[in-house]
């Protein structure tokens, strides 16, 4: 069995990273994210890189720090509100956007990892998402085709793994890892805790090792809150205030 354990991401991503490639980053927001590989990815230096992930980090966090270093050419996501620094890239020209609807974004990954090279579907049918796309009908409906999408190099982050690559999510930083697990050429993974081969249980396991090529347990997780919204005080009747 190969020794998937890695120490470090810098590690990690060792003869991987190439200029001009596809990258898959797992995360929503900022809720499980991968980001000592992201760092890794930054000092790297690697540049005209097209990223595929839902939304693009904060402007100081995430894939942000990937943007501001300059090393995203392209983005294909479905949110990219929570960025200052992609909307002034993006209005200036200086960075390509190709938008999806949030579900066919996700089945697009889902069709790449599974070997389907395209699928069609309802959402989309005539908005601009269609535009330059087949349409075609199916009983009395319309549909547009949506290519499956596979990178490069995915990185993910998960809670737990073990030496085999074998995955644990929790809750709702599972969000988009699996399914980019499986559709990179190149999967490497981050988890929070690395124990021994046979200590996870069998039925948690979401992604098998056999799509994880490296592992390493990342040292520092900020787990920043994306926005922080609290609701205003009620105060009592003669209450100061």
């Amino acid at each position: 069995m190969a020794d998937k354990v890695r120490k470090s991401a810098a590690e990690a991503l060792e003869g991987v990273l190439f200029d001009g490639m596809m990258i898959m980053a797992g995360g929503f927001g900022l809720c499980g994210i991968p980001e000592n590989l992201i760092a890794a990815i930054r000092e790297s230096g690697v540049k005209d890189l097209t990223v595929v992930s839902n939304n693009c980090g904060v402007d100081d966090f995430g894939l942000g720090i990937l943007l501001a270093g300059g090393q995203i050419r392209k983005m294909i996501s479905s949110y990219v509100g929570e960025n200052k620094l992609f909307a002034e890239l993006y209005l200036a020209g200086k960075l390509e956007l190709e938008f999806n609807p949030q579900g066919t974004l996700a089945e697009r990954i889902r069709a790449g990892g599974a070997g389907i090279p395209a699928f069609f579907t309802k959402t989309g049918v005539g908005t601009v998402v269609a535009e330059g796309k087949e349409v075609r009908e199916f009983d009395g409906e319309l549909y547009v085709m949506e290519r499956g999408l596979k990178a490069d190099l995915s990185i993910i982050k998960a809670w737990k793994g073990d030496a085999e690559g074998n995955l644990v999510y929790r809750k709702t930083a599972r969000n988009f890892n699996p399914m980019m697990a499986t559709a990179g050429e190149v999967t490497v993974a981050e988890v929070e805790d690395l124990v021994p081969v046979g200590q996870l249980d069998h039925d948690q396991i979401v992604t098998p090792g056999i799509f994880v090529d490296r592992i390493l347990r990342g040292p520092v997780y900020e787990k920043r809150i994306e926005q922080m919204t609290v609701r205003k005080r009620e105060y009592a009747a003669g209450e100061e205030v």
